[in-house]
């Protein structure tokens, strides 16, 4: 029970690693507050692991303001706030020279501004309960280069730096800012980001991981667990990659 009695939001909840994330806070004691604008996921994991759905667009300010204040007001506390919410729009995204202006700005508002709305509305409530976690999610993309995926990449190296600077400015009051760098996680955002009209080749992809596997959801919802419980007490501002090995091959 790592998270026994803590009150925890996991944004983009409603699928794929927030899902995970979910129903493992929930087994290791926590009340999970799921913030997803898909209310059939969102609701439907809810109601799983017994916790709480507000249906937020995270990339609308005063939806999440609108989230945060419901979530002040029912518990008064918050303990862990899992910046999860990303997408990735395969080959709607590419160069900057290529690149839809609104594509752009779509992708920026989802993975990137989403941490800063988030958080800027969570940390509060967090202070004046005596402390907590953050964790952000950016992605190897965020690490390394990856060509064709510009807006992508863009938000997720935003969200490392953004991440360490929450890291030294926050941990004085209580709370802990971390950061987890997935890559080549088999969720139903990749099944949909339209690969298979590309010359991907999957089993040359597997060969450039070393573990050679797709990572799994709970792979990474296993690591978010580790930064928002006490396991972590020491940890501050580290960028967790956990993408099988990828960035270093």
């Amino acid at each position: 029970m790592r998270l026994k009695d803590k009150i925890c939001t996991i944004t983009g909840g409603g699928s794929g690693i927030g899902e995970a994330a979910a129903k493992l806070f929930a087994h290791e004691g926590a009340h999970v507050v799921v913030l997803e604008i898909n209310e059939d996921g969102g609701r439907r994991v809810a109601e799983d692991v017994g916790g709480t759905f507000i249906k937020t667009d995270v990339s609308d300010p005063q939806s999440v303001q609108a989230a945060f204040a419901k979530i002040k007001d029912k518990f008064r506390r918050l303990d862990g706030l899992y910046n999860n919410a990303s997408i990735f729009l395969g080959t709607q995204d590419g160069p900057v020279v290529d690149l839809d202006v609104e594509v752009y700005h779509k992708i920026i508002s989802v993975n990137q501004n989403s941490v800063f709305y988030c958080s800027k509305y969570a940390i509060p409530i967090m202070i004046d309960s005596g402390g907590g976690a953050v964790v952000n999610t950016s992605s190897s993309a965020g690490e390394i280069g990856i060509p064709g995926c510009d807006a992508y990449t863009a938000s997720k190296g935003a969200t490392v730096t953004l991440t360490r600077s929450m890291a030294v400015e926050f941990a004085p009051h209580g709370v802990r800012v971390n950061c987890i760098a997935p890559a080549a996680i088999q969720t139903p955002m990749l099944r949909q980001s339209d690969l298979d009209n590309t010359n991907f080749d999957e089993d040359l992809f597997l060969r450039t991981i070393p573990i050679r596997r797709w990572g799994q959801p709970h792979d990474i919802a296993r690591v978010a667990l580790f930064l928002t419980s006490d396991e972590s007490a020491f940890v501050n501002g580290a960028i967790v990659v956990a993408d099988g090995g990828i960035t270093i091959t």
